[in-house]
C-alpha cells in the first residue's frame, strides 16, 4: 500500500522551530536567501567601517581614480545597510555559538561532577532525573499543531505528528536538564563571563516611557496593526506594572504595509500625537482597538485621548510624519528587523517575536 510522502524529520524540525516564533513577518524581507540579524552600527559610516581586513576607520582607502581615493565612507550609501547587517550577523551568531558551547561544556562538567559524587555514570544520572518525564501526549501534539497551523505550510497533523512529538520531547529534555543543572550549579562556584552581544540602537528623539537613567532600556520595533504586536501589548503593560522606573520603554515604528493596509497611517498618527505629548495615550488606544485604524478612526481616537483635533488632522492628512516612519523602517532594516514585534533589551536581541512575559522578564532580570 502506498503512503503519502513525508519529508525526513531533519528537514521538518527546523520548520517546527521557525513556527514557534510569534510575530508578523515582512514577507518581502523574509524571502531573502540569507536571514538578516540586527546590526551594530548606529552612525553613518559605522557599518562600512567594520568591513575589510579588520580596519575600522571609515577613511580606509579601497580604490583610487587618478589618485583620488574611494574610502569605506564612500560606500555607505551603496552597501552600508548590507554591511551593517552582515557585521551584526557575524557578531551575534558568533556570540550564540560561544554561548551554546559554554552551556554545553558547563552542563557536561556539572553532570559529571554530580555523577561522580553519587558514584554513578553521567548517563545513569540523567536517566534517573528524566525517567518517565518525557512522555508527550497526543493532546499536546494536537494543541501545538493547532497553535502553529498557519505557519506549517499546509502540512497535515498526520504528516507532522512524529516530528512534533520529537520536537516537544527535545524541548522538554532541555528544560529538565537545565532545571537540574541549575540546581547543581547553585551548590558550585559557577561564573558566566561571556558578555552578550549588543546592538547600538538610537533611542533619543523617539517616543519613550520611563526615566532616561533606567538600568534597562527595552526597544520595540512594532506595527500598530500587527496582531502579534497587539498580543504583546499586554506583556508591555505587565512590564510597566512589575518593573516601574527600572525599565525605560522606547517605541520604534516598523509598519508592515504589505500585510497591514492601515499600519503606515497609524504609525504617522502616533507621531502626530507625540507632537502634542500624548503618544502613549494614543498608542494604548490603538492597540486596544486594532480593528479600527482607518484614518477616520484615528481622528476619532485622537479626540478621545484629548488631542487638539484640528492640529492632529492637519498633521495626519499632510503626511509630514511619513518620512520619520520611513527613517525608522530603514533603521530597523539596518538592524535586520524583518518582523514585528522585534525586541531589544539593552541592545540584546530577544528572539521569538511576541514572547511570553517570563521570557522577556528573564532577560530584564539578567540585565538588572
Amino acid at each position: 500500500m502506498s503512503r503519502p510522502f513525508a519529508p525526513p524529520r531533519w528537514k521538518i524540525l527546523p520548520l517546527l522551530a521557525a513556527a514557534a516564533l510569534v510575530g508578523c513577518a515582512d514577507e518581502v524581507a523574509s524571502q531573502e536567501p540569507v536571514a538578516r540579524a540586527p546590526a551594530v552600527a548606529a552612525s553613518a559610516g559605522g557599518a562600512a567601517g567594520q568591513a575589510g581586513g579588520g580596519a575600522s576607520a571609515p577613511e580606509r582607502v579601497l580604490a583610487r581614480i587618478d589618485g583620488e581615493p574611494i574610502t569605506l565612507a564612500d560606500l555607505e550609501d551603496v552597501v552600508g545597510d548590507d554591511l551593517a547587517t552582515l557585521e551584526f550577523q557575524y557578531g551575534n551568531q558568533r556570540y550564540q555559538l560561544l554561548r551554546r558551547g559554554v552551556q554545553t561544556v558547563l552542563r557536561k562538567r556539572l553532570l559529571a561532577g554530580e555523577a561522580a559524587r553519587r558514584g554513578i555514570t553521567p548517563d545513569e544520572l540523567v536517566r534517573g532525573e528524566i525517567e518517565g518525564k518525557l512522555e508527550i501526549s497526543d493532546e499536546q501534539v494536537q494543541a501545538w499543531y493547532e497553535a502553529n497551523r498557519a505557519r506549517l505550510q499546509g502540512r497535515s497533523l498526520e504528516m507532522l505528528a512524529p516530528a512534533i512529538r520529537q520536537f516537544l520531547q527535545e524541548q522538554e529534555l532541555d528544560r529538565l536538564l537545565t532545571e537540574f543543572t541549575d540546581r547543581i550549579a547553585a551548590e558550585r562556584k559557577v561564573e558566566m563571563l561571556l558578555e552578550p552581544f549588543r546592538a547600538a540602537i538610537a533611542v533619543e528623539g523617539h517616543p519613550s516611557l520611563g526615566p532616561e537613567g533606567a538600568p534597562v532600556t527595552l526597544v520595540e520595533f512594532s506595527d500598530f496593526e500587527c496582531p502579534f504586536c497587539g498580543s504583546f501589548f499586554a506583556t508591555i503593560e505587565r512590564i510597566k506594572s512589575e518593573y516601574g522606573d527600572r525599565v525605560r520603554l522606547v517605541y520604534r515604528q516598523f509598519p508592515l504595509a504589505e500585510l497591514h493596509p492601515h499600519a503606515q497611517k497609524a504609525a504617522e498618527a502616533s507621531l502626530c500625537a507625540a507632537e502634542q505629548g500624548r503618544f502613549w495615550q494614543l498608542h494604548d488606544l490603538m492597540f486596544r482597538e486594532q480593528q479600527r485604524l482607518a484614518v477616520e478612526d484615528l481622528k476619532d481616537k485622537a479626540e478621545r485621548v484629548g488631542l487638539d483635533t484640528a492640529a492632529f488632522a492637519e498633521c495626519l492628512d499632510s503626511g509630514r510624519m511619513a518620512a520619520r516612519v520611513q527613517a525608522d523602517l530603514q533603521a530597523g532594516r539596518r538592524l535586520g528587523v524583518t518582523g514585528t514585534p522585534a525586541l531589544f533589551v539593552n541592545g540584546r536581541p530577544v528572539e521569538g517575536g511576541a514572547v511570553a512575559f517570563e521570557t522577556i522578564a528573564r532577560v530584564i532580570d539578567e540585565e538588572l
